[in-house]
């Protein structure tokens, strides 16, 4: 098949991934989820804390969550970056790096995250204290931010005719991956008719429309074309990278039907690595919510806008399925602490790897990791590949 354009050459490649502790760690610190996995995914390329020169980190537990972090791990980074998009940060901090990279400014960055979101039990309604654009959400009692997924989730079943039958196909194939994950928190099998009577929690979206709450941590290790080929594994090359954000308050969004932020990244992305959405093996999606994965499968072409109800029907995405998705079960059964874009990049480089074991996809070598922030406001996409 033909690519749309002529790829430049990758320069620079995740090296070393890892998380900690998943699910509920009450004697654990956001900090000491997060050395955990730091310390896990330098391990795993074969690097030592010396050699990292840039930190990333984002998270709303701090301030200034790199110069907390950094003194914690012992580091003195030349470089770092706390970029905050939501979910989609760790995805736009590989986009970071790799510029920064290209820019003989930095050799080996290290982007970190953690939470202890369950056992602090802090997912809840928004704050008293409203941003002028906020004036609608808060005062009305719009939960945050699943009722404002569930707007967009009307939307979109009035504009498009998408079903919760639909939305419930996402849960049911990401909860058969999950059951081929042992670190995955939920395992047990379910049906289309179990997500259907599941409680509500924002009408039309039900108890297992919704990612888990969980406590965890994870690590990337990004590395120069050059030091990647030192590494203790074969590098996974990033391809392609875009990031966009559109607005904050779902009130703001510009279609509640269309992720037009996912559509401004993908294409960016695509456009260059060189690929198109049909090349990709592997595709890690954010996936908050059921509505989430529907509307970014749309949005980076997957499937034309309207059509991703029927694009996942049929298990679509399920092992043994046509359209690998999710495939360590993803934010609805793997864990979700808080903002999980940075398991969307360990499993895609897992994958490429050929480490997966039971849920391993054969033959992948291009994958996809998209993250989605916010609600609905920020994408970033990035685009991985091995030799």
């Amino acid at each position: 098949m033909s690519r749309v354009s002529a790829p430049r050459s990758p320069r620079a490649a995740i090296v070393g991934v890892a998380e900690s502790d998943l699910g509920y760690t009450p004697h654990r610190t956001v900090l000491q989820l997060q050395a955990q996995a730091a310390r896990a995914a330098l391990e795993d390329a074969g690097f030592s804390f010396d050699e990292v020169d840039a930190l990333f980190c984002a998270g709303n537990w701090s301030w200034s969550p790199t110069l907390t972090l950094a003194e914690y791990l012992g580091l003195r980074p030349r470089y770092s970056d706390s970029t905050n998009i939501g979910g989609s940060s760790f995805e736009a901090h590989i986009e970071h790096a790799v510029a920064a990279i290209e820019a003989g400014l930095i050799e080996v960055a290290l982007i970190v995250y953690g939470s202890t979101q369950r056992s602090d039990r802090s997912r809840g309604r928004v704050s008293p204290t409203y941003r002028l654009t906020e004036q609608f959400e808060g005062p009305f009692g719009l939960p945050t931010p699943v009722g404002a997924y569930a707007l967009a989730a009307m939307r979109h079943m009035h504009q498009f005719g998408t079903t919760s039958e639909q939305l419930a196909e996402v849960a049911v194939a990401t909860r058969k991956w999950a059951m081929l994950n042992e670190k995955a928190m939920m395992r047990d099998p379910i049906t289309i008719e179990d997500v259907l009577t599941s409680r509500w929690i924002a009408e039309p979206l039900h108890l297992l429309d919704c990612c888990l709450v969980t406590d965890g941590g994870g690590a990337v290790v990004l590395a120069s074309a050059q030091r990647a080929r030192q590494a203790r594994k074969p590098p996974v090359w990033v391809l392609g990278h875009g990031e966009a954000h559109t607005h904050a308050t779902i009130a703001n969004m510009p279609d509640l039907a269309v992720h037009q932020a996912a559509i401004a990244s993908g294409q960016t992305a695509f456009a260059m690595a060189g690929l198109r959405p049909e090349e990709i093996d592997i595709v890690e999606i954010y996936d908050s919510f059921t509505i989430t994965v529907i509307m970014t499968l749309e949005a980076l072409g997957f499937c034309p806008l309207g059509e991703g109800g029927a694009f996942v029907s049929g298990q679509r995405t399920a092992p043994g399925g046509p359209f690998p998705m999710n495939t360590n079960g993803g934010g609805l059964s793997y864990c979700h602490p808080g903002m999980y874009g940075i398991f969307l990049l360990i499993e895609a480089t897992r994958q490429l790897r050929g480490e997966c074991g039971p849920r391993q996809v054969s033959g992948a070598r291009l994958a996809l990791a998209h993250g989605t922030g916010g609600v609905l406001s920020s994408a970033a996409t990035v685009l991985l590949g091995k030799d």
